[in-house]
């Protein structure tokens, strides 16, 4: 079940921005568990080099470029790449992604802008070099991992990145319906406070570096009393990704501990 040998996976954001499993770590190294082909991207060459590592340590197979996926040439060159390498690319996660806080007055517009441009035109750009790859493949499948801040506002002042993270879901739906008939499949994965190494730059951002507290309130939010991890979202990315879901799409898994439920 849930297997994935013999696939390639390109997987941005693979490495962690601390000690820890991040979502994008957590990704890399459960698909690679499941037998596919791991290509991670990352911006730092360390971080994706530290799950690379993992990876093989565990006999699995992995592959690490450095590129900046809101840059189009990038974008290009890194899928050539991939494909110069592995001739094919059958999974594709879209991961990066980052908050930054302020209402429209607050934030200035280049945060707005570099908020746009990581946490939605990243997997916009990737999609476009990589569909079409995939529809001479045959099929495909994309993951977006989105955050429950583009569904609700949960506590935080972050309004480019929830108004990002809305489109992100939009644009999965809606390319979802127009590569459906060619056998690609583009579904989310929604998590919602997860305690993963990215808490400990939040607190700094929205608490004022009390990390303590900060975990504690996020908890508390929780209607099962706690966050989820990054392997909450790597398990609902392999399920996306993988054959038993091959009638799912143009949807979204909420991994939130029932968050969003209890906040309508």
């Amino acid at each position: 079940m849930l297997r994935l040998d013999g696939k390639v996976a390109l997987v941005t954001g693979s490495g962690s921005i601390g000690p820890g499993w991040g979502n994008g770590k957590a990704v890399a190294v459960l698909f690679a568990r499941q037998g596919a082909t791991v290509v991670g991207v990352d911006s730092n060459p360390e971080a994706a080099a530290e799950t690379q590592a993992i990876i093989e340590q565990e006999g699995g197979t992995s592959a690490v470029m450095t590129y900046d996926v809101t840059d189009p040439g990038q974008v290009r060159a890194l899928v050539a790449a991939c494909l110069e390498r592995h001739g094919r690319i059958d999974v594709l996660v879209n991961n990066v992604g980052r908050s930054e806080p302020g209402g429209p007055v607050e934030l200035d517009e280049e945060t707005w802008d570099a908020q746009m441009a990581l946490n939605v035109k990243s997997a916009y750009l990737t999609c476009k070099a990589v569909l079409p790859v995939m529809e001479r493949q045959g099929g495909g499948v994309v993951v977006n991992v989105s955050s429950v801040a583009g569904l609700r506002y949960v506590g935080k002042p972050q309004v480019a990145y929830a108004a990002a993270k809305a489109a992100l879901m939009q644009l999965t739906r809606t390319t979802a319906i127009l590569y459906a008939a060619k056998g690609i499949r583009l579904n989310c994965v929604v998590p919602g406070l997860m305690n993963t190494p990215l808490v400990h730059r939040l607190a700094d951002k929205y608490a004022g570096g009390d990390y303590e507290g900060f975990v504690a309130h996020r908890d508390a939010q929780v209607p099962m009393g706690r966050m989820g991890d990054a392997w909450d979202v790597a398990h609902a990315a392999l399920f996306l990704a993988s054959d038993e879901a091959k009638y799912v799409t143009a949807t979204e898994i909420v991994v939130d501990g029932g968050l969003t439920a209890a906040t309508r």
